[in-house]
């Protein structure tokens, strides 16, 4: 790639020059000879081989090319400044992307509120968000992937934070055969029907978590889908309240009445990369997301 003739102090003059309305004026503001200011202007001219200014009066105003590049010159001077600052962050140990993995059941409403809190205090760092199911969780942790996972799963090896718990509600749609029966349910009438379960992302030892036993079963790849299938009433299936919320208040899905409990609790947890020690932002970020934590669960509501 070849150099680029032109400097960022270059650029800079150019943009001190219409910012303070001429020559005199820039070198005043950048602490220099206005001979240094005259020489440089003229230099990039002649690199450039076309004008950038002309002097009308006392004024130094831009061409029509000198307008075009001084805007492209602004953007290119920030991102200079913002490269700098990053590698001044990453000294001082704040990291420039922060890795986040989350159990796609976890209220995508509360990521959100935590990344909210996060971004004004973020310098800038990224956060890399990626959506796993169950184990899928674990093994990002686990192979390094993620500085900080929140999942379903007590892991082995991590010490938890507690976030609190949704509640996981079996439903299916009114008119479905199983709220026909006017009857708690039994694990046989259950047998009968086709439940919807979303798979395990994990591959090595992926789980069942919330079958109910039932002989037929779709298995789609998130909760988004199981829940169009249950309002297409195609099955029955465990989901989370929160996603639930409108279409069991209309009445177009209702609760499974169980012999069991048709209402589960489960309950989520932070980690961190154990062999890693956070760095400033991801400590941050860890602080957003349980201070936008989940209620704790009310048994009275089973």
């Amino acid at each position: 790639m070849k150099a680029p003739r032109i400097t960022l102090d270059q650029w800079k003059i150019l943009q001190a020059v219409i910012d303070h309305g001429g020559y005199a004026q820039a070198a005043q503001a950048l602490h220099c000879s206005q001979s240094s200011i005259s020489y440089n202007i003229a230099r990039m001219q002649e690199q450039l081989a076309m004008p950038l200014l002309r002097i009308e009066g006392r004024k130094a105003v831009l061409t029509e090319t000198g307008e075009i590049l001084l805007r492209r010159s602004r953007q290119l001077t920030a991102d200079a400044a913002q490269l700098e600052a990053l590698a001044q962050q990453i000294e001082e140990g704040w990291e420039a992307e922060v890795r986040l993995v989350v159990d796609v059941a976890y209220p995508s409403q509360k990521i959100v509120q935590a990344l909210q809190a996060f971004k004004p205090l973020s310098r800038g760092c990224r956060v890399l968000l990626r959506e796993e199911v169950l184990s899928g969780t674990e093994e990002v942790l686990h192979d390094g992937a993620a500085d900080i996972a929140i999942s379903v799963l007590n892991i082995t090896g991590y010490l938890p934070i507690e976030l609190g718990s949704i509640t996981f509600i079996a439903v299916a749609h009114h008119q479905h055969p199983l709220h026909q029966l006017r009857q708690e349910l039994s694990g046989n009438d259950l047998s009968a029907h086709m439940q919807v379960v979303v798979r395990d992302s994990g591959k090595r030892q992926p789980r069942d978590v919330g079958w109910l036993g039932a002989e037929q079963r779709w298995t789609v790849a998130s909760l988004a889908t199981s829940a169009e299938f249950i309002r297409a009433g195609l099955g029955f299936a465990w989901l989370p309240e929160h996603i639930v919320a409108a279409d069991l208040a209309s009445g177009l899905l209702k609760k499974l009445p169980l012999q069991t409990s048709g209402v589960r609790h489960q309950p989520f947890y932070l980690y961190s990369h154990k062999d890693k020690p956070l760095g400033k932002a991801a400590k941050i970020l860890v602080d957003c997301i349980r201070a936008s934590a989940l209620p704790m669960p009310d048994s009275a509501t089973d």
